[in-house]
């Protein structure tokens, strides 16, 4: 959908093309949050997962953990626990 203003859609269709923001955006976190998180760094989930879980930017995140010493590379093992289970 183009609409024109001043002759010139550049500025409608970037508007149009904005990410929302993440439900969290700006709040301070809970222990509720940070207990999940911390579940879900243990699960070996993915960043983009925690953080749409979360309601929360993947940038933000990051930060969170780098500040707090927590890490999100991955455990050896496949995430979400999808190891072939053996008879």
């Amino acid at each position: 959908m183009d609409l024109i203003l001043n002759g010139s859609s550049f500025v409608i269709n970037n508007l149009m093309n904005m990410k929302k923001k993440p439900i969290s955006s700006g709040k301070k976190w809970t222990k509720n949050n940070i207990s999940s998180l911390k579940k879900l760094i243990q699960e070996n989930t993915p960043t983009e997962l925690i953080a749409y879980r979360l309601g929360r930017s993947k940038n933000a995140i990051k930060s969170f953990t780098s500040k707090n010493n927590l890490s999100l590379m991955p455990i050896n093992k496949s995430p979400y626990n999808r190891r072939n289970k053996r008879s």
